[in-house]
């Protein structure tokens, strides 16, 4: 007996494929959602059944409660599958599922309010004994309380909004003069963004880490870890390159790390699968940043040393099951990479890429694995996150799955838009980043070595590829001597050859 008849998923792209592939090997059939402008999506060949569910505004569509709920009733769906980003960690959604009578595979509303107010989060995190960045989470939001509390905590000091993430909001102000327009920007930021602009102040932690703790949690009252992700190669607060375990932890660190991971969900009374993200400072301290009420992107690599599928585990606990495991049988093995395919233009700030995909080339092999939402032929729109695709790659330890990862990378072929491939052939092949020497501000400190050389155009792409067609001979005749189709492409480097 399956463990629901149907589950909706109530996200696009890369993570409703995902989604959909672990419903099948559980032999449960899944609806997948669409809006206007994803009809004929790539997500939408790997369900059973497909909804569209309004126009391409995500605020119509995606972002509709009321249109998913209803989508879910008319499939008969029994659970939803909020995937990430969109409502995964919306609690006004997690209730309306329960109240149509289904089940949400996360996290209840309540713990999804709880958490995702950061001045609520802190103040139950430093309850819980969980360490906290220093800094103010109090009630009273007065531009001058606030201007007074910085000096207080020290610049630089980080001012953040309340409720949101991505970065939004976001900024570091380094001295007193700056700190009430920089106060200004962000609650306009804040107000846009999330409809809030309540504040938090916190200590800037200069060249921090970013380390964060998988959690799981069943409706018994069990929790335990899954071991950690270093996830310290960011842009602008967007993670890019995910590892585990971390180079930069101890045995020591990291059972201290994994503990305080544990404390926080169980504060929280957490429920299903979370992410618990910790800052560790240069000294090898560590604090509390914030609570991922969700399935993260990145949680391929925790499946690649644990041998663990979590979309898997998800929909069990969500129906009541228990862990089928204790916290000593969890076992890693080697080293797991994962690198962010994304439709961005690094020599144009990183700059979303729409467009056509005009070809695309998978890697495979031993201790690869590639997650994607895309196909030749897929349309890349302006409406969603510019996402693609995720390369993971699993070695015995850090450098093999480098290795692997860099002969990954230039197997990998995505024609028609531009993307931040080679930024990230270039991250993996950096001496620094093969040391283990990162920080949340490693993109930005070697951004000059990370800026590969233009992409030819699309066009040029797509001119060199029909060069190609036509060169081709005709089946059962002798090939020709075929020109050079890439003649056209500049100086832009395919298989070695300019």
């Amino acid at each position: 007996m399956p463990l629901f008849k149907k589950i909706l998923i109530a996200n696009r792209g890369e993570i409703a494929v995902r989604v959909a592939r672990a419903c099948r090997s559980l032999g449960i059939p899944s609806v997948a959602v669409f809006s206007e402008a994803d009809r004929g999506a790539f997500h939408l060949r790997e369900a059973d059944q497909a909804v569209c569910i309004g126009p391409a505004e995500a605020a119509r569509s995606y972002l509709d409660i009321g249109a998913l709920v209803a989508a879910a009733r008319a499939t008969g769906a029994e659970a939803v599958h909020p995937g990430y980003g969109f409502l995964s960690q919306n609690g006004d959604f997690a209730d309306a599922v329960a109240e149509a009578g289904l089940t949400f595979i996360g996290p209840p509303g309540d713990v999804h309010r709880t958490m995702g107010d950061k001045k609520g989060a802190r103040r139950l995190m430093a309850a819980a004994g969980v360490p906290v960045v220093p800094g103010y989470d109090g009630d009273d939001q007065q531009d001058e309380h606030l201007a007074g509390q910085a000096g207080r905590i020290g610049w630089p000091v980080m001012i953040k909004p309340s409720r949101g993430g991505g970065g939004k909001g976001m900024r570091v102000v380094s001295r007193e003069e700056d700190f009430l327009p920089a106060l200004a920007a962000s609650r306009r930021e804040a107000r846009a963004a999330f409809g809030d602009e309540v504040m938090v102040l916190e200590r800037f932690v200069d060249r921090p880490r970013h380390v964060e703790v998988q959690v799981l949690a069943d409706s018994q009252g069990s929790c335990v870890h899954l071991l950690e992700r270093e996830c310290s190669i960011q842009r602008r607060h967007q993670k890019v390159v995910e590892e585990t375990p971390s180079p930069a932890l101890t045995p020591e660190l990291r059972e201290s790390l994994c503990a305080a991971g544990v404390a926080a969900a169980q504060a929280a009374r957490y429920l299903n699968a979370g992410t618990v993200e910790f800052l560790l400072d240069p000294e090898g301290r560590f604090y509390f940043l914030e609570m991922n009420t969700r399935l993260q992107v990145e949680h391929p690599v925790t499946e690649a040393v644990t041998g663990l599928d979590l979309v898997r585990l998800q929909v069990e606990l969500a129906a009541g099951q228990p862990l089928p495991f204790r916290q000593h049988e969890i076992v890693a093995r080697g080293h797991a990479l994962e690198c962010r395919l994304y439709a961005e233009d690094p020599e144009n700030d990183d700059l979303p890429s729409p467009g056509t995909i005009l070809h695309l080339t998978a890697p495979e092999g031993p201790g690869v694995r590639f997650d994607g939402g895309i196909a030749t032929g897929s349309e890349v729109g302006v409406h969603y996150d510019p996402l693609l695709a995720k390369l993971i790659t699993w070695g015995r330890d850090r450098l093999e799955s480098i290795e692997k990862m860099r002969a990954a990378l230039q197997r990998t072929a995505i024609l028609g838009v531009v993307t931040n491939l080679a930024r990230l052939q270039a991250i993996v092949a950096h001496p620094e980043f093969v040391a283990g020497n990162l920080t949340t501000g490693f993109i930005e400190e070697h951004l000059g070595e990370l800026t590969p050389h233009p992409f030819p155009p699309p066009e040029a792409i797509a001119a060199a590829l029909a060069a190609l067609h036509r060169a081709a001979p005709a089946r059962g005749t002798a090939p020709a001597a075929a020109p050079d189709a890439w003649a056209s492409v500049g100086s832009w480097q395919i298989g070695g050859r300019s």
